[in-house]
């Protein structure tokens, strides 16, 4: 991701839990906050309930790679924390790019086109 750092202390996700704004959808949560920075920062959870690490990090993957093609389409100075919920495995991956992109919309993430 080229102008994307990610975000990988446990403080900035409790943070971001605590005090972003979010957004839930069928397939993920999106929560989402300015920082102070010019760059975006992001990251990404799944929770053990999802299912066992192959599963978990197949959702991951999938997430990373939606927010990939979509990167340049994103307002730079944001924390971003996607959080994946059960749906995320089984999803066509078209549902799971037109969700994401909806939520981001909807919290400000997006550029206006």
């Amino acid at each position: 991701m080229q102008f994307t750092v990610p975000l990988c202390e446990n403080r900035d996700f409790r943070r971001m839990y605590a005090k972003a704004d979010n957004v839930l959808g069928g397939c993920m949560v999106v929560y989402g906050r300015r920082n102070r920075s010019g760059v975006n920062r992001l990251g990404f959870t799944v929770s053990t309930k999802v299912g066992n690490a192959v599963i978990r990090n197949r959702a991951r993957r999938r997430l990373k790679e939606c927010y990939r093609l979509h990167e340049k389409d994103f307002k730079t100075g944001f924390d971003i924390v996607i959080a994946a919920r059960g749906r995320a495995v089984t999803a066509p991956f078209e549902k799971l790019q037109r969700e994401m992109l909806d939520l981001c919309r909807k919290l400000g993430l997006m550029r206006s086109l």
